[in-house]
Formats: structure tokens, sequence, C-alpha cells
């Protein structure tokens, strides 16, 4: 188990140390008044941690304190390592990013666009071009969750057992295959639509690899980096290092417990999907980022080489458009003005429309619980936000942690 400390004073990495406590004054009102239980906030530059603070509970019913080893659904930010993982076999040449998906699963071959009507008579058409592996990493196939609630698609995915979770009876496989067999939102390559795009890229790693996904992760990239907490389900002693899940209360806002969607505390799924799987701790995420930071290599270990990180976190949105010009409704507490998608992540265009202090070229992304990541490779910085509140669209934490970040660097 790696534990995080301090690594550098905040002055010799170019920061003010008064300016970077106001981070956590600000961020411990959302404690004390209710509404997160607790949270972890790192920020590094150049590969070495400037501030690192904790703040609040692991359990708030058990007075358990937030520590740095606590244990996160990271959720969505698995998609990143999942978009890594499919990289990775992109270098050896196991595909191109223009073949289509139903080369490793079959059932896409025949897969159908939603053209008008409700969830209960939908008319469909062809589709014009197939779902290829681009569209898969770009949430651009036509895919979606049942969780949104926008669409007759959406309501079709409820229908089939995939709202918060999968049916726990389906293998990835078998969940490939029933979304295979549901239409797509639109053409592919058409809209930005956030979906179970990653877990049908899982699957196609399974099946290029031999392995399971959860092997492949462990195999090649987490004991290559030494992430050695990162993983889909947590038993045993490690059970009592697992944050408590919350949700705000309606009426107050403050984070009550919600462990009626709590999958991971148990055994080992049937299902370890590539979009939202995984338990890790800000430790194992602060390695990961730094890989991506560095070009693709960490510690002598080389997971990408640095021209496919640069080419994965440019903007792969057709006609160069940003996520609030193509996306569908989107989810998030911020909007996605001058903010576009690479392979995996959310590009900064345009910090100036996005409207929130930043730098161009930032990648980055979340999960559903309000944990957040992201690397800015023009100022050497990565910073993390894990906490354990769901949705993630309950505050603007994302937005606010940036504006005190970028507003505590000096030099």
């Amino acid at each position: 188990m790696t534990v995080l400390n301090v690594e550098v004073d905040a002055r010799e990495a170019g920061f003010d140390a008064a300016r970077l406590q106001r981070i956590d004054a600000h961020f411990a009102r959302y404690v004390d008044d209710g509404r997160l239980p607790g949270w972890l906030i790192e920020v590094s530059r150049a590969g070495r941690i400037v501030h690192l603070s904790t703040y609040g509970w692991r359990d708030v019913e058990a007075q358990a304190p937030l520590t740095p080893d606590t244990l996160f659904r990271i959720y969505s930010m698995t998609k990143p390592i999942t978009a890594v993982a499919a990289m990775m076999l992109y270098e050896q040449g196991a595909f191109e990013l223009k073949d289509p998906v139903s080369r490793w699963i079959p059932a896409f071959a025949d897969i159908r666009v939603y053209r008008s009507g409700p969830a209960l008579k939908p008319v469909t058409e062809p589709v014009r071009e197939p779902v290829r592996i681009w569209h898969l990493l770009t949430h651009t196939a036509g895919l979606t969750y049942g969780f949104h609630h926008t669409h007759p698609v959406d309501a079709l995915y409820r229908a089939a057992g995939f709202e918060w979770g999968m049916p726990p009876d389906l293998d990835l496989a078998a969940c490939c295959d029933v979304w295979a067999g549901l239409p797509l939102l639109f053409q592919p390559g058409a809209e930005w639509n956030y979906s179970v795009a990653s877990d049908v890229l899982g699957r196609v790693i399974e099946v290029i690899s031999g392995l399971t996904l959860d092997r492949f992760f462990t195999e090649r990239i987490f004991q290559p980096l030494g992430m050695t907490d990162t993983r889909f389900w947590v038993t045993g002693e490690d059970r009592a290092r697992l944050a408590a899940l919350y949700s705000p209360q309606p009426d107050t806002g403050r984070a009550v417990r919600n462990d009626a969607l709590d999958r991971f505390a148990g055994p080992q799924p049937r299902c370890c999907p590539g979009g939202d799987g995984l338990v890790s701790t800000a430790a194992d995420y602060h390695r990961f980022a730094q890989m991506l930071l560095r070009g693709g290599e960490l510690d002598g270990v080389r997971l990408l080489s640095p021209r496919t990180v640069r080419y994965m976190t440019q903007n792969h949105l057709p006609g160069g458009a940003d996520l609030e010009r193509l996306g569908r409704p989107l989810f998030a507490e911020t909007t996605f003005d001058g903010a576009g998608f690479g392979l995996g992540f959310s590009v900064m265009l345009n910090p100036a429309a996005n409207k929130v202090l930043c730098s161009p070229g930032e990648f980055a992304w979340g999960g559903a619980a309000s944990t957040a990541f992201w690397v800015d490779p023009a100022e050497e910085i990565t910073v993390l936000l894990f906490t354990q509140l769901f949705p993630s669209s309950t505050y603007s934490l994302r937005p606010q942690l940036r504006q005190l970040v970028y507003q505590a660097l000096v030099d």
C-alpha cells in the first residue's frame, strides 16, 4: 500500500502556501454544514506533491475519519484507464481506430438507430456506417445510459435492467449483446452522448487480449505502475477502508447514507465494466495521473508512447466542436462550452469560453460520486479530488477546485 505525502515546499513549486490553504478553508465548509461526508484533495507539480489535505469522515455514522489510504468508488474515472488499456493494444497493432466494433462483437453488425416513437414501439432505421472503435473512445457511438432519463432509448436500457449498474446474472459479453440489440440514439459519429461505450470498449479489450478486463488491468497496468489498491471489488479487511456512499437529502441538502447503490463492498462481480467499475485510492490514481503527465511512463515503466498520449488528449469531436455544441443534454454541474473530448478524456480547448480558470490542453474526467482529476501539461500540474457524494452534479465542486488551485499558482 502506497500512502501520499507532501514532497515539495509550496514556494519551490511555484505556489503561494497561504493561497493553497484557501482550498481547505473553502471545502471544509461543505463538511461542516453537512453537505459532504469528507474529502481528500491532492495537488502536484512536476511530479512532486505540493498540497495534500483530508477533512471529515470516511464513514459519518461510525465517526471513522477520512484518511489518505481510504478506498473510494471512482465510477467513471475508470473510463480513462480503459482508454489507456485500449491504446496499449492499439500500439501493438491489434486494431485501427476506424475498425468496426462488430469485428470483435458480432452482435454490433446488425445494430439499428432510433428514428421516432415511444419506448414501447420505437421506429428505427439502419446505420449508415458501423460503430467504430473511435466512436467508443469518444462517446459518439450513439449508445446511452439508462440513468439519463431524457430519451425513449434510455427507457429501453432501464427496461433491460441497466440504470445504475448491470444485471447481476450477465457478464460483460452478455451486456454488450443486449446493448447491440437496442437502438442507437443517433447515427454513429453524428453527436456526443455519455454512455456505456467504455464498457463495450472493455469487451473489445477482452476479446483481443484473451484476458478478462480485471486481469488485463491488473497485469498490464496496475501491477506495472504499483497501483496496488485499485480493483473491481473489495474484500476482507479492506472493507474497513472503503468510504461509505452518500447522497443529498432533497429538502435539506445534507449528505445521507446511500447503501442502496453500493455494489462494490461484496464478492467478485460477474461483470467488470470498463465504464464505472473500479475502486481506488488517491495514491494509486496519483500514479496513473503522473504516468499521463510524463507522456505514458512512470518510474521506468512505459505503458504508452508520448505521441500516443498527445494524440489521445487532442479534441477528436467531429468538426472540432465542443461538448456543449455536439453533446446531448449534459449531466454535469457546469457547462461544457470550450471543452472538447479526446480518446477517453475531456480536453480544455478554450478556458475563456468555459468561464473557469485553467489551461488550454488540460485533460480530465470525474466520477459519479463527485471524484475528479485533471492533468495540466502546460503547468505540469495534476490534481485529485476524492469524496463520495452521489450524484456528482449536486454541487460545483470541480470548477471551484480549479479556480482555487490556479489562484494559488504564482510563479
